[in-house]
């Protein structure tokens, strides 16, 4: 049997197979709240028969989107849209939701992608006044962030919990704690970004405080059968940055509070980052923290084939993988994947009459 295809559990959540759709922007939301183009992206991708569809980076406060169009569940306004989304999508499709969740720290207020991605300063016509773990750049000629003091880091702890809830009550089948990519909790682990001299900066044990409070708080949060994973980008590919080992032993201090899987990534910290863009160029990482820790793990990253998401599984070098780009461009990408690896994928009945003839018994019924 094609291990791709094999049942998962993450903690009590159980998924038909081990293709996991990883969260992807979409800047489309109106203060922070969906509407139908949400509606549209979503309920495609629920139809594409992976086991798990992860909503993008959810913003748990204005403050905290990439964009002023970023998604958010900081109000009851963003919550009701989110629910009237939720609502149709699962009316035509079991997959079970994850949800990340997310502050952008220093990368904050910045212009939609296909408007150049450039920082939006907090004296323009959209922009804010950023915040980061120290009052230092993205990159040079932004606006500084303000570093967050105790009460600030008390606020957004809070934040976090209070979207935690929101989810919980929007029925979300588990939250994905973004600590990836270069935003606020990866801004607090790497020394790149985190120059503090009080009990959250310096070394190892210190920088990984807040990112390990902001999870235990959303753990609280959450309905315990529910389970609750971090997103880490496992190395800044800079030296001097935060690295594999590092990753290691955050992990590790994630598994014992009560974390249910890592998924690994890698980049986003500063502009200086040397990354070797080949196929599964982040498995290693994944590979290294699975037989570290013991905790299942989300490989991503340039992973496109079905051939080649087989190895990874069957290998060990990961639990899961997660399809970002190559979703969006085929997201019918599970359904292709089980008919070249001789496994079944689940279909809407609507569509059951596309099996193609030579591929018998490709499909179960939505």
């Amino acid at each position: 049997m094609s291990r791709l295809f094999e049942p998962l559990a993450l903690g009590s959540l159980r998924l038909e197979n081990r293709i996991i759709i990883a969260p992807m922007c979409q800047y489309s939301a109106v203060d922070g709240t969906p509407g139908d183009w949400h509606m549209i992206h979503l309920g495609q991708l629920a139809q594409s028969g992976a086991g798990l569809l992860i909503l993008e980076a959810t913003a748990v406060s204005p403050t905290a989107r990439i964009s002023p169009h970023d998604l958010g569940l900081y109000s009851d306004a963003n919550e009701a849209g989110l629910a009237r989304v939720l609502s149709a999508v699962r009316a035509q499709s079991p997959m079970p939701i994850a949800m990340q969740i997310a502050h952008a720290g220093r990368k904050a207020s910045v212009h939609v992608p296909w408007e150049g991605g450039a920082q939006i300063g907090p004296g323009q016509p959209g922009g804010w006044k950023t915040e980061a773990p120290s009052a230092l750049p993205f990159s040079p000629g932004n606006d500084a962030p303000l570093a967050l003091d105790t009460a600030g880091m008390a606020r957004v702890r809070d934040a976090f919990v209070q979207t935690a809830r929101r989810a919980a009550r929007l029925g979300i089948d588990a939250i994905e704690i973004h600590g990836a990519h270069g935003y606020l909790l990866h801004q607090f682990l790497s020394p790149l970004s985190n120059q503090r001299r009080d009990g959250y900066g310096g070394s190892l044990e210190n920088r990984m405080r807040f990112p390990l409070e902001v999870f235990e708080a959303v753990r609280a949060a959450f309905p315990a059968e529910r389970p609750v994973w971090v997103r880490i980008s496992a190395s800044d590919w800079v030296d001097g940055g935060w690295d594999l080992e590092q990753s290691v032993a955050f992990s590790r201090a994630l598994a014992t509070r009560g974390c249910s899987a890592i998924h690994v990534s890698s980049g986003g910290l500063s502009p200086a980052q040397s990354i070797p863009l080949v196929a599964g160029y982040q498995v290693p990482f994944a590979r290294r923290i699975k037989s570290a820790v013991g905790l299942p793990t989300i490989a991503v990253g340039l992973i496109t084939q079905s051939q080649q998401a087989e190895d990874i599984l069957a290998s060990g070098d990961a639990d899961a993988v997660a399809l970002a780009r190559a979703m969006l461009y085929n997201p019918r990408w599970p359904w292709h994947a089980a008919a070249s690896l001789g496994a079944q994928v689940r279909a809407p009945r609507q569509y059951l009459r596309s099996q193609p003839r030579e591929y018998q018994n490709l499909f179960m019924g939505g």
